[in-house]
């Protein structure tokens, strides 16, 4: 019982510790540089409008509709709203007889299943298992450069030449 009294009573003093430091990092001075004194924009970006230009947004509903609206008259008729399925089930129906067995409909799996089914036993071994496992593609690794360390600018004396 004192263990768990001493786990608690250590957990609360490092937790108030942590409290103190966090608030005592905090600094109030300002991280950035300050602006230098000749920095002006130039004349192209002073002629550039308030708000970049933007297209009419469509609501996802909308471009759902536009998809399947083929004709373009502002409906969608039966032929149009079912045309996609009529084009899976007719991938799927290999026979063109109108209906779909297991087998059409499982094709994948059916193939799946032939292909690792090495002896043609009708079984699969653990090992002809294995093969079926999905392979999952790699997660693409970052690809950006290192990043640099770096160092303030110094001031350009053009701009305080200038001033004086």
């Amino acid at each position: 019982m004192w263990r768990y009294l001493a786990g608690a009573g250590g957990t609360l003093l490092l937790v108030v510790a942590g409290l103190f430091l966090f608030r005592g990092s905090a600094s109030t001075e300002a991280r950035l540089p300050p602006v230098p004194k000749g920095a002006i924009a130039s004349e192209a970006e002073q002629d550039l409008p308030a708000e970049p230009p933007s297209a009419a947004a469509k609501t996802r509903e909308q471009k759902r509709f536009d998809r399947l609206d083929k004709d373009k008259n502002d409906s969608i008729a039966r032929d149009e709203f079912f045309a996609l399925r009529r084009k899976l089930f007719a991938k799927l129906d290999t026979d063109r007889d109108g209906k779909l067995s297991f087998e059409e409909w499982s094709i994948k799996a059916v193939e799946r299943f032939a292909g690792a089914d090495k002896d043609k036993s009708g079984t699969l071994t653990r090992a002809e298992f294995a093969t079926t496992a999905v392979k999952r593609a790699a997660k693409p690794r970052c690809v950006c450069a290192p990043a640099k360390a770096q160092t303030p600018a110094a001031p350009r004396q053009e701009a305080d030449d200038n001033e004086g």
